[in-house]
């Protein structure tokens, strides 16, 4: 699967205020064969670890007030519904989150960027499409996890801060 295309496909999910909706993705993926379903979770993998940066990790935390290990692969997850321009933004720089409507209302205390269910979505497509998840599981083995520690180093996020100084 091209690039352009999985990004196409996981745009326009979110609602108008920024709010994720992996409904979208998950209607989308229905669509596809079971060999597409694998090639959009792979390259899903690829993405999700290229936002594996320590300095991203110290922006999901301020935004989220704290950030463990799943919650970090859920913020990842909810910053590619943000569209593929937010994502290289703030792959690039984490401080440029403080430019996304959804951070600004969750700096006032309302919304959530993270997005767990994004996470599910490509097994359970499969899975409806076929009724095997073992199949799923065979293809995408072996698993693919991020690399420990993340890269990058402390960086800091003065706009970021300034909108969540606890």
């Amino acid at each position: 699967m091209e690039n352009a295309r999985w990004w196409h496909l996981v745009s326009g999910a979110l609602t108008d205020v920024g709010e994720p909706r992996p409904d979208v993705v998950m209607d989308r993926l229905r669509q596809l064969s079971p060999a597409e379903i694998v090639e959009f979770a792979r390259l899903f993998s690829d993405v999700l670890d290229m936002a594996y940066l320590e300095p991203l990790w110290t922006a999901a935390g301020l935004i989220e007030g704290g950030c463990g290990d799943d919650g970090f692969r859920d913020f990842r997850a909810g910053l590619i519904l943000q569209g593929r321009a937010a994502f290289s933004a703030a792959v690039d720089d984490p401080d440029s989150l403080a430019d996304l409507p959804l951070v600004r209302r969750m700096a006032e205390g309302s919304g959530r960027l993270g997005c767990a269910a994004l996470l599910a979505a490509p097994r359970t497509a499969y899975r409806e499409l076929t009724g095997d998840v073992e199949a799923f599981d065979a293809a995408m083995a072996p698993p693919v996890h991020p690399p420990s520690p993340p890269r990058g180093g402390p960086r800091a996020l003065p706009r970021l801060t300034a909108l969540f100084p606890d």
